[in-house]
């Protein structure tokens, strides 16, 4: 590593200190925006998977897959509203945002260090984020643009479950889930003054959000139609295998949704792509769930 890509990696902490803001307002509410409902396979008509909590004026993204910044602009959010960044697990899918975010916030004017939490590897992998731009922020920052100097910073930190961010109002915490073997993942629930959600990020099927997601007013939940899957990977894997058991078929989603009773079942990252929204539903309500079911879309707000 060259002199000038580590200090630039050298500017990524692995510590985070508590953030601190306003007391919250009695006129704060909270919103959940879908920034993107995709998965791997590319669609026009949806971006990588991130979901965005908007309370008051305050915004925490979960994971930040392709196109996270121009369907930040769609939704009328504002880069630096940003107050952290928070990843379910390091698929490639779920993070090819995060340079988008951490780069154009700074180019249009963020000096703080963006926060940033995740499973183990964020840290690492957010170095090698930032010295893989260091000829971009030597172009920036040295040429005619004047970038504000170290603006691109990142205070990322590895966590763990637990608790992982209590500020003004807004409790956060990461929730382990079975995805790909030996790899971490999380869930997570945030509370708010007016709301609880849960974002299940990718995860097979378990009853590990039982207890977290019991009567939230928001379940934002991946979900797999076994039906409509066939196939292999190109590396040979058997596709059925994989879903069935690092993703949530309808059926099992249906049991954990009659289980925990939330308001409204939000679906999203739903596999395969074009699956039939009325199919889905119908679905989840014969696998015995009888509650308010959304199918997520790019940009829907609950």
């Amino acid at each position: 590593m060259n002199a000038r890509v580590a200090i630039l990696a050298s500017l990524v902490t692995a510590t985070l200190p508590v953030a601190s803001h306003a007391q919250p307002s009695a006129k704060d509410s909270t919103v959940v925006i879908l920034l993107g409902t995709g998965m791997p396979v590319p669609n026009p008509r949806t971006q990588g998977p991130s979901t965005a909590i908007l309370y008051g004026k305050r915004l925490f993204l979960f994971d930040a897959g392709s196109g996270v910044v121009r369907q930040m602009s769609a939704a009328h959010l504002s880069t630096a509203q940003i107050e952290s960044l928070f990843l379910t697990h390091l698929h490639s899918d779920h993070i090819l945002g995060v340079p988008d975010v951490i780069f154009t916030s700074w180019v249009f004017g963020r000096s703080a260090p963006l926060k940033l939490y995740g499973p183990a590897g964020t840290s690492r992998m957010t170095e090698h984020f930032i010295a893989a731009f260091a000829e971009d922020i030597r172009a920036r920052t040295e040429g005619l643009e004047g970038a504000i100097r170290n603006g691109y910073r990142v205070r990322a930190r590895d966590i763990r479950a637990g608790i992982v961010y209590d500020s003004a109002g807004v409790r956060i915490r990461a929730i382990p889930t079975p995805h790909n073997v030996g790899i971490p993942a999380f869930a997570y629930r945030i509370d708010t003054p007016d709301r609880s959600v849960v974002i299940s990020g990718d995860t097979g099927p378990s009853d590990v959000l039982l207890t977290w997601a019991r009567g939230v007013d928001v379940l934002v939940h991946e979900v797999v139609n076994m039906s409509r899957i066939d196939g292999r990977f190109p590396g040979g894997a058997d596709i059925k295998t994989y879903m069935r058991t690092a993703h949530t078929p309808v059926e099992k989603l249906a049991q954990i949704a009659a289980r925990t009773n939330p308001r409204v079942l939000v679906l999203t990252h739903i596999v395969p792509a074009g699956t039939s929204e009325p199919d889905m539903i119908k679905g989840i309500q014969a696998a015995g769930y009888r509650g308010r079911v959304a199918f997520g879309h790019d940009l829907d707000r609950f």
